[in-house]
């Protein structure tokens, strides 16, 4: 582990460590000497996978059980980082949840799971973004959103899961404007991701279709997606910005 990285001594925050990219994004702040706190909602056994590969290469991690379509979780586990490290420079809103909804399928799109997507995967980082705000703008600090390739073109596991990503896309502008000039916000969008658990769950033609519409003939890679917020994170004049990450596809080119 680097203990004269570009991040020696700040704090991260990224939710949804337990998960594929979640678990990258840590491990890449980790390396550059960032302490790091993930959170997970229900698969402890995975994020303590997460923790146990950051440890044993050299860095700090610790996890926190976060129900994030809880408002008072949200300002738990805010307090938590300021009692526990004094300060927080990075925070990361992975976390997210989805179902598979075909679009034409609107009647299996109740108001329950409609509900549930929102208040996850757009509420919550609004939420955990105010929570933090004081605590970021102290040191001048980063907030970088992960958001889908589906909130820019309409494809994707379901409507609600690209609205709110769409959602996501334009929080990270306001935000932006709402915490400039101390604090950046800015958003990375992965198409597909390879070799994640959900891309695996796919069915074959939908992601050797994916693959053969990319450009680069490939689709996202959780490494180019932890590097992006590296340089996010590290950037001092950027802000409100949105960057695709899936291989070159047409439809996402905006």
């Amino acid at each position: 582990m680097n203990n004269s990285g570009s991040l020696t001594g700040k704090v991260s925050l990224v939710t949804g460590g337990s998960g594929d990219i979640g678990r990258a994004i840590a491990k890449r702040l980790a390396s550059e000497g960032s302490n790091i706190l993930i959170t997970y909602a229900e698969a402890e056994d995975r994020a303590e996978t997460t923790l146990s590969e950051i440890i044993q290469a050299g860095g700090v991690a610790q996890s926190f059980k976060l129900d994030q379509r809880n408002p008072e979780d949200i300002e738990k586990v805010i307090a938590y980082v300021q009692n526990e490290f004094g300060a927080l420079d990075i925070l990361v809103n992975n976390a997210a949840w989805n179902i598979g909804i075909p679009f034409p399928e609107l009647q299996k799109l109740t108001p329950d799971i409609w509900d549930r997507v929102l208040e996850t995967n757009l509420r919550a980082p609004f939420l955990l973004a105010r929570a933090a705000a004081s605590l970021l703008k102290f040191g001048g600090g980063h907030v970088v959103n992960i958001s889908s390739a589906g909130g820019i073109t309409p494809g994707s596991s379901s409507i609600a899961y690209s609205s709110s990503k769409a959602g996501l896309n334009h929080l990270t502008r306001c935000l932006a404007v709402a915490m400039a000039p101390d604090v950046s916000v800015n958003c990375v969008a992965p198409g597909l991701v390879e070799d994640t658990r959900m891309a695996n769950r796919l069915p074959r033609a939908v992601s050797e279709g994916a693959k053969r519409q990319a450009i680069l003939g490939k689709v996202g890679q959780v490494e180019d997606i932890a590097e992006q917020v590296l340089t996010f994170v590290t950037s001092s004049s950027v802000t409100g910005q949105t960057i695709v990450i899936d291989g070159g596809l047409p439809a996402a080119m905006r």
